[in-house]
């Protein structure tokens, strides 16, 4: 056996377990602890390895249980796993998000309201999550892939709801609703492909698929996408995400904010240059592309609070990855994996230092922010740094991958991609505004200039409203921020960075990730063995 068959199934294998010990040991909270970063660890080094290994030998693919190929010449019937360079990647951006998160968390005390909250259960859901998302971007076959959503659904839903407050299920039931209707949706169009060519390996499907009309074709492209589109949050299926993020704790709307949505975008990429690779929904996710990010970053504008504004800006930017998807071309789909990538990293630590805000002010409204760059300068340094990334100033990854999407749509040349070059450059300009906007009222004016700057963490609970942020504004620990939330922000722009400092082999790298994706001949055969 290789070494890369044995690395294969880790990234899931590891979490599962170390779930499950992890909830034979609730009553021992250091334990749990322990258990979860050294697996989340172990993933990290893993997935570093396969990376290596993918990059060098291309495409792994493994038959659980020995089901391989047939000598009749039929697909593999049992699980598939593959590793190519794109799942390799996600794998190891999305473990390093992982791993910084729970440490995160851990710091922060897990939770941010009272002590009858059902702390020891985060982990264990947490690790879960972690095992559903490497399912995913393992999966080699339709049903895997649906596998690892719903394993994705079950755990996110106990995180989204932990504490039970009125907002938090609220959110929650929401959230599973629109979770269910494209899980619905996303098994009508399994069966529907199964009906169409009797196999759900993705590669086997990728070959039979040419015997299917081409009309066929497009409808089951369409029945996934909308699927895929839900869970990705593309417009007009992303109205359930800035109603459903913005009231879990710090910790879970961060990993929400920055793995979940490109689990959607991953499963397009997938779509699209392996099982329905003519483009025929091209058009169609151009006109969608572009309206996720002007419709995402208007809604932005609208907002005071910091984390429904950056929940919107969070579907906007899903339109950029789109637009790169949309465009069918090798610097097209390098811009739009770049940007993934990236993505996850800038958003999840802007959600990091939202939690870090309402640690050190009490709140995370603009209308009682104020005075935070002079209160606390290391404070203002983390949200900069990827705030400024996020809008795409040079020379931060941001502005790269940018640049990458914008001169695949000029090479295009069509008038929709014209277009999309357009709405691309007014969507940053208008996230640099917001940006600008969150650090001029929250971190530059004084707090007393804020329109409920009186209300400090210290007033009384009883001067207070019921909005969602009120149960900050009593800790007796606001304004301490410890070690344990500022170290994995500081890694996680540390991250964020090297991605700019090592822009050259990194973009090279998403090169050779999309030339792979682009061919579908190499992930046929290493999963059929020929």
């Amino acid at each position: 056996m290789t070494l890369a068959a044995v690395l294969t199934p880790l990234p899931v294998l590891i979490p599962t377990l170390s779930a499950a010990v992890t909830l034979l040991a609730g009553r021992k909270p250091r334990l749990q602890r322990l258990i979860a970063l050294g697996a989340l660890s172990v993933v990290v080094v893993v997935c570093a390895a396969l990376l290596y290994l993918a990059d060098r030998d291309g495409t792994l693919a493994l038959q659980v249980g020995g089901w391989g190929p047939s000598e009749q010449g039929m697909g593999p019937l049992g699980i598939t796993l593959v590793v190519d360079r794109l799942s390799a990647l996600m794998l190891l951006v999305s473990s390093i998000v992982l791993l910084a998160v729970v440490f995160y968390a851990i710091g922060q005390g897990i939770r941010d309201g009272d002590e009858r909250q059902p702390v020891s259960i985060f982990l264990p859901t947490y690790l879960v999550l972690s095992a559903g998302v490497c399912t995913a971007f393992l999966a080699g076959d339709l049903f895997n892939l649906f596998v690892g959503f719903e394993v994705l659904l079950s755990a996110s839903f106990v995180l989204l709801t932990i504490g039970g407050s009125k907002d938090r299920v609220r959110a929650g039931i929401s959230y599973v609703m629109v979770s269910m209707v494209s899980s619905l949706v996303f098994l009508f169009g399994i069966a529907l492909v199964y009906a169409a060519t009797g196999t759900l390996n993705m590669a086997e499907v990728a070959v039979r698929l040419g015997d299917v009309s081409s009309g066929t074709r497009t409808a089951l492209f369409a029945v996934l996408l909308v699927g895929f589109g839900i869970k990705a949050a593309v417009f007009p299926l992303s109205a359930w995400l800035p109603d459903s993020y913005p009231t879990a704790p710090a910790p879970v709307t961060a990993v929400f904010a920055g793995l979940l949505t490109k689990v959607g975008v991953y499963a397009i990429i997938r779509a699209h240059t392996l099982l329905f690779p003519s483009g025929g929904l091209d058009p169609l996710l151009l006109v969608a592309a572009l309206l996720t990010m002007l419709v995402g970053i208007l809604g932005a504008i609208a907002q005071s609070d910091i984390k429904r504004l950056l929940s919107f800006t969070l579907v906007s930017h899903i339109g950029y990855m789109v637009f790169g998807i949309a465009l069918s071309s090798e610097l097209g789909m390098s811009g739009a994996i770049y940007y993934v990538a990236h993505h996850i990293v800038v958003q999840t630590t802007l959600f990091l230092v939202v939690g870090l805000i309402e640690r050190q002010a009490g709140a995370s409204t603009l209308q009682r922010l104020g005075g935070l760059a002079a209160a606390s300068p290391i404070l203002a340094f983390v949200f900069v740094v990827p705030a400024l990334n996020l809008g795409g100033i040079p020379p931060f990854s941001g502005f790269i991958g940018k640049v990458a999407l914008l001169e695949a749509g000029a090479q295009s040349g069509s008038a929709l991609a014209w277009t999309l070059v357009g709405g691309s450059v007014v969507t940053s300009l208008l996230t640099l505004y917001v940006i600008v906007r969150v650090w001029t009222k929250a971190f530059w004016r004084s707090r007393e200039d804020a329109p409920e700057g009186h209300l400090s963490a210290a007033a009384p609970t009883a001067l207070l409203d019921d909005s969602e942020d009120v149960e900050f504004l009593d800790r007796d620990d606001v304004g301490r921020m410890p070690v344990g939330m500022l170290a994995p922000t500081g890694a996680l722009i540390a991250v964020g960075l090297s991605m700019t400092l090592l822009a050259g082999p990194f973009f090279a790298y998403c090169e050779r990730a999309a030339d792979q994706v682009l061919d579908p001949g190499q992930y046929i055969s290493a999963v059929m063995g020929k």
